[in-house]
C-alpha cells in the first residue's frame, strides 16, 4: 500500500512521514487553508445525511402510524430535522463563499475571483466484487491480483486528497484513465458487482449513491475543474506571466466543464446538471475575460484618446459576459442551489465594469479635446466604432468638433459611471459574506469617488436641464476568452489512431516568399498541407503534400483548425517559423506483421502448423496453455489478423504471464 492517511492528520503523537510517501499529486496532511476548507466541507456532508437519514425516518413513521401522539412526535421531530438541514446548508453555502481563502496571499489590489470546491466523496472497497467478477466472468483466482487492485483502490484514495497544481491534475486524470479501462474489464451493462460510489454535492451537500461507474468518473472531471479554478484563483495577478497562467486555468476549467455537460448528461447530482454547468461554464469565460482586462491594465493606463476608447470597449466587454452570468444564475431551476454570495458578486463585477467603461469614455470625451495636430479621421472613426447609435442624431464628427456635445455627453456618461458604481455598493451592502472582503469595499469606494470628483470638475447650473442618457457603448476585446477543449488522446482520432501509420514528426523551417508561404492549408483538425509550390522555400526545407502541422514554434497544433494556424503563420516574421509535421504512410507499402504474411508474402498451412519443438520420437507436438484473462483481447487481435495461430508461439509467449497491472497501471503513459 503506498498511501495511508494518518488519523488527525498526523498529531504529535505520530511522526510525520516524508512527502515521498505519498503519491504524486496528493497530500492528505496538508494544513492549508484550502485543506482545511475542504476538511470542513466533509464535515458538513457527514452531518448532512445523517439529518436526512433523520428526516426519512420521521417521514416513514407519519406514513406508517395513525396514532394521534406519535404523529405529533414524529412532525416535532422532522421540524427540527428541516432546520437543522437548512443550518448546515447556509454554513455550507458560507465556506463556498470564502473565495478570499484561494485567492493569492500576494494580493493587494484586486476583486478576487470565484473557485470551485471539490467534490467529497467515500472510501470504496473494490477488493472482494473485482477478486468475485474474476472468478466467476474469467475463471481465475482472484487472489493472484491482490497486488494490483489494491494499488487501484490506493490512486483512488489519493485522488480525494489532490494537491492544487499540475501534478494533482496529472494524479486525477490518470485516474480517469484507468477508469476507463477497469469499465471495460468489471463494468457490463447487463450486471451489477455490488461496487458502490457515493459522491456529495458540492453546493447542496446531498450525497448522491450510485453502482454506476459514470458517477465516478463524472466527479472525477468535476475535481478537474474544480483544481483549475483554484490553480487560477491562486495566481499572482501582479504580474503578466501570472496573469496569463490565470486565464489559461480559468480557459481549460470551462473546456472540462463543457466536456462534462456533453459527455455525461444524465448525471444525477444536481451540481453536474447540464443547466449547473452551462452557468458554471459562462462563469468561468467571464473571469478568463476580467483576467485579459487586467493584464492589459497591469502596464499603465495611458492617459490618451485612443487607448481610452480602447479601455472603455474592454470594461464594456467583461461587463457584458458578467451581464450573462447573473443572467443566467436568475433562472428559476439555477437561483435556488447557486450560492448567493456568487451571484451578489456577478452582480458587483457587472455593474463595476460598467461604470469604469462609462468612465473612460467621458474622460475621452472631456479631457482628450480635438487639437489641429490630431488624426481628425481616425478619431471619427474610432469613435464610430465604441457607439452603436448617438443620439439626437448626432455624427461622430459633429460630436468631436463642437466642445458643448462633447461635454454634454461626457458628463452623461459620468453621470452613468457615478449610478452604476452606487449599484455595485448597493449590492455588495445586500450580501453578508462579500460585506467581509475590505479589498471590494476599497476598490468600490476609490472609482466612486474618482467618478464624483471628475464629474465635480465639469459640473454647471444648467447640467439638470441638458441632461440626457449616456448612449450605450460597444464591448469589444482584443483576446476574447475562449474554453480550451478538455482532450485526454494524442490527438484527433481521425488522424491519431490504430489504423493510421504515422511517420516521425519532422521539423521544417518555413520561411515566407515576398509574404507567400508557398502552400495553403485545408481539412479540420490538424490542418493539412495544400496545393504545396514543388519550387517554394517550405518544399525544399522537406514539407510535403497532405503533411500534418503538429506544433508551431513549440506551440502544439494537433486540435487547432486551419484558421487558428494560418493566423499563427502569418504572425512570423522575415526569419520564418518552425513548424512540425507528420504524415500518413501509404498502407500499401507496410509490411503486415500478421502470422500468415512475412514480406508481403502468404504462407502456406503446413509452414504455420510445423513444430520446431521435436520430442524425441520425432512427432510433432503441440502444446497449449491457457491465457490469463488479461490476453483475450490480444488472442482476438491476433485471430483477426491471423487465419491459423502458431501453436509453439503461443506456448511460449509472454502473454500468459501477463497480470492485473496493464489495467492498472497508474503511468500516464497508456493515455
Amino acid at each position: 500500500m503506498t498511501d495511508a492517511v494518518f488519523p488527525n492528520g498526523g498529531g504529535s503523537d505520530l511522526p510525520l512521514p516524508d512527502l515521498d510517501y505519498f503519491k504524486k499529486g496528493c497530500n492528505p496532511l496538508a494544513q492549508t487553508g484550502r485543506s482545511k476548507l475542504q476538511n470542513q466541507r466533509a464535515t458538513l456532508n457527514q452531518q448532512i445525511i445523517k439529518e436526512m437519514r433523520l428526516r426519512a425516518g420521521a417521514e416513514n413513521l407519519l406514513r406508517a402510524t395513525s396514532n394521534h401522539k406519535i404523529r405529533e412526535m414524529a412532525t416535532l421531530e422532522l421540524s427540527y430535522v428541516n432546520s437543522n438541514l437548512q443550518l448546515l446548508k447556509e454554513e455550507l453555502e458560507g465556506l463556498n463563499s470564502s473565495v478570499e481563502v484561494y485567492q493569492n496571499v500576494e494580493e493587494v489590489a484586486a476583486i478576487p475571483l470565484i473557485p470551485l470546491g471539490l467534490k467529497e466523496t467515500k472510501e470504496v472497497d473494490f477488493t472482494v466484487p473485482f477478486k468475485d467478477f474474476i472468478l466467476e466472468h474469467y475463471g481465475e483466482d482472484g487472489s493472484v491480483y491482490d497486488s494490483e487492485i489494491a494499488d487501484f483502490m490506493d490512486l483512488r484514495q489519493a485522488c480525494r486528497t489532490p494537491s492544487r497544481n499540475e501534478a494533482g491534475i496529472a494524479l486525477l486524470v490518470n485516474y480517469f484513465s484507468q477508469l476507463s479501462f477497469t469499465e471495460a474489464r468489471f463494468f457490463t451493462p447487463s450486471k451489477q458487482i455490488g461496487v458502490y460510489f457515493t459522491w456529495y454535492d458540492c453546493f447542496t451537500g446531498v450525497p448522491v449513491c450510485q453502482q454506476n461507474i459514470s458517477l465516478e468518473k463524472a466527479s472525477i472531471l468535476f475535481n478537474i475543474a474544480a483544481i483549475y479554478t483554484q490553480i487560477g484563483t491562486r495566481c499572482d495577478r501582479q504580474s503578466v506571466s501570472g496573469l496569463g497562467n490565470c486565464i489559461d486555468s480559468f480557459q481549460k476549467a470551462a473546456g472540462v466543464l463543457s466536456h462534462l455537460k456533453e459527455t455525461f448528461t444524465h448525471t444525477p447530482s444536481y451540481d453536474m446538471s447540464p443547466a449547473m454547468l452551462s452557468v458554471l461554464v459562462k462563469m468561468m469565460i467571464a473571469q478568463a475575460q476580467e483576467s485579459v482586462y487586467e493584464k492589459i491594465c497591469l502596464p499603465g493606463i495611458c492617459n490618451e484618446y485612443f487607448s481610452l476608447l480602447k479601455m472603455a470597449q474592454e470594461s464594456a466587454k467583461v461587463s457584458e459576459v458578467y451581464k450573462i452570468v447573473l443572467s443566467s444564475m436568475n433562472q428559476t431551476p439555477i437561483k435556488e442551489n447557486i450560492p448567493a454570495s456568487w451571484a451578489a458578486m456577478v452582480q458587483v463585477k457587472a455593474e463595476h465594469y460598467k461604470a469604469l467603461a462609462h468612465y473612460f469614455m467621458a474622460v475621452a470625451l472631456l479631457d482628450r479635446q480635438l487639437t489641429p495636430a490630431d488624426d481628425e479621421d481616425k478619431q471619427e472613426k474610432a469613435l464610430s466604432q465604441v457607439y452603436d447609435t448617438i443620439p439626437d442624431g448626432l455624427l461622430p464628427v459633429m460630436i468631436l468638433k463642437t466642445i458643448n456635445h462633447r461635454s454634454r455627453i461626457g458628463k452623461a456618461h459620468l453621470h452613468k459611471a457615478i449610478i452604476c458604481h452606487e449599484e455595485a455598493i448597493r449590492a455588495l451592502s445586500l450580501c453578508r459574506n462579500l460585506r467581509r472582503l475590505d479589498i471590494v469595499q476599497e476598490i468600490l469606494s476609490v472609482a466612486h469617488k474618482r467618478s464624483l470628483n471628475k464629474y465635480a470638475m465639469y459640473e454647471t447650473e444648467d447640467d439638470f436641464v441638458s441632461y440626457m442618457d449616456a448612449p450605450e457603448l460597444v464591448s469589444y476585446s482584443e483576446q476574447n476568452a475562449e474554453m480550451v477543449p478538455f482532450h485526454l488522446s494524442k490527438g484527433p482520432l481521425s488522424v491519431f489512431c490504430a489504423k493510421n501509420r504515422l511517420t516521425a514528426p519532422r521539423t521544417v523551417h518555413v520561411v515566407p516568399e515576398n509574404g507567400d508561404l508557398g502552400f495553403t492549408l485545408r481539412g479540420g483538425m490538424p490542418a493539412q498541407v495544400n496545393c504545396l509550390d514543388p519550387l517554394c522555400a517550405a518544399a525544399n526545407a522537406g514539407l510535403r503534400e497532405g503533411d500534418y502541422i503538429v506544433s508551431v514554434e513549440q506551440t502544439d497544433c494537433k486540435w487547432l483548425g486551419v484558421t487558428e494556424v494560418t493566423n499563427m503563420l502569418k504572425a512570423m516574421d522575415e526569419t520564418g517559423v518552425i513548424i512540425q509535421v507528420v504524415n500518413v504512410q501509404d498502407p500499401s507499402y507496410m509490411t503486415s506483421k500478421s502470422a500468415t504474411y512475412s514480406g508481403a508474402m502468404q504462407k502456406t498451412y503446413s509452414m504455420i502448423c510445423l513444430d520446431v519443438n521435436d520430442d524425441s520420437d520425432g512427432k510433432a507436438k503441440t502444446v497449449s496453455k491457457k491465457l490469463s484473462f488479461l490476453s483475450w483481447g490480444v488472442k482476438k487481435r491476433q485471430k483477426a489478423t491471423s487465419t491459423i495461430s502458431i501453436p509453439s508461439a503461443i506456448a511460449s509467449s509472454s502473454h500468459a504471464e501477463t497480470r492485473l497491472s496493464a489495467a492498472f497501471s497508474n503511468d500516464s503513459s497508456v493515455l
